[in-house]
């Protein structure tokens, strides 16, 4: 199993200790985790773990290969139901997360709607949801589609955490070849969903797994809360189902990429251990 890790382990910190630290945990794999555009005071003053999108590729393809990391998905979570804003993160960066990816020789950009923060996206319908994240992500697809990027939806929303929502988005955005899903275990799980079903459902659709299991005193949030960035324990010792969830993606032949979202150095090594042994 490709197992990497998401490049937030240490709070505070530039991305370079934070792919200093992935290499100590003996972890060969990593993603682009946070992002934004142009310059950034936190990233330069080095309290921040995000690079630019507009930042020159070789200059993340020397921090890699510093680290001898394999880079697997620039993440590129987007704000798909709010009106566009120049102080979202929407489809303009969306793109150019593709456009990075592409250079890098990355292969997948994985993005989602994530919850809207303004009463206009509130009050949206069911209906107009589904236009708004087609609209905001026509434009991403034909670039992804272009550049031979793989463009993946992940569990982060009302709409992605669920099958049915899931698959709206889906069969709108069409391009089959192109457009795929990352599973997140957690956030579709707390979102009300069941991601052992999204694996019976979606097959083949599943290009990236982000892993994360979720303990019982988060229950009563479930169906109410639409994502989290990172579990707070080791896999395995919550609720999700995760051992099971290895056997049923190797039965349906998954051999792609996956990263975990776990915090803390020792809950993010006993992963490790559990995943390679689940996945031997």
């Amino acid at each position: 199993m490709i197992i990497g890790c998401f490049a937030l382990v240490e709070p505070f910190t530039p991305v370079r200790r934070q792919f200093e630290l992935i290499r100590e945990m003996g972890i060969d794999y990593v993603d682009l985790t946070d992002s934004h555009d142009g310059a950034s005071l936190g990233s330069e003053a080095g309290f921040v773990a995000s690079l630019s999108l507009d930042s020159h590729p070789a200059k993340i393809r020397r921090l890699v290969e510093e680290f001898q990391l394999t880079m697997t998905s620039v993440c590129a979570h987007a704000n798909l139901l709010d009106p566009t804003s120049p102080d979202r993160y929407g489809t303009v960066e969306v793109i150019k997360a593709i456009r990075l990816a592409h250079l890098l020789e990355v292969k997948q950009v994985i993005t989602t709607e994530l919850e809207p923060k303004t009463e206009f996206g509130r009050n949206l319908s069911r209906a107009e949801k589904l236009f708004s994240i087609r609209e905001k992500l026509y434009e991403p697809v034909l670039w992804a589609e272009e550049l031979g990027i793989e463009l993946l939806l992940e569990p982060h929303g009302e709409l992605t955490d669920t099958v049915d929502g899931m698959s709206a988005i889906l069969d709108a955005l069409g391009h089959e070849a192109t457009v795929g899903v990352n599973l997140d275990t957690g956030n579709s799980w707390l979102g009300g969903g069941d991601p052992h079903e999204f694996v019976k459902v979606f097959g083949s659709r599943i290009k990236h797994v982000h892993w994360k299991d979720m303990p019982a005193e988060w229950e009563p949030q479930r169906g109410t809360r639409f994502g989290c960035g990172m579990g707070t324990i080791p896999l395995g010792d919550g609720v999700v189902g995760i051992e099971q969830m290895v056997a049923e993606l190797q039965a349906i032949g998954f051999d792609g990429p996956t990263t975990l979202e776990v915090a803390g150095v020792e809950n993010v090594k006993t992963s490790v251990e559990r995943l390679r042994q689940w996945s031997s």
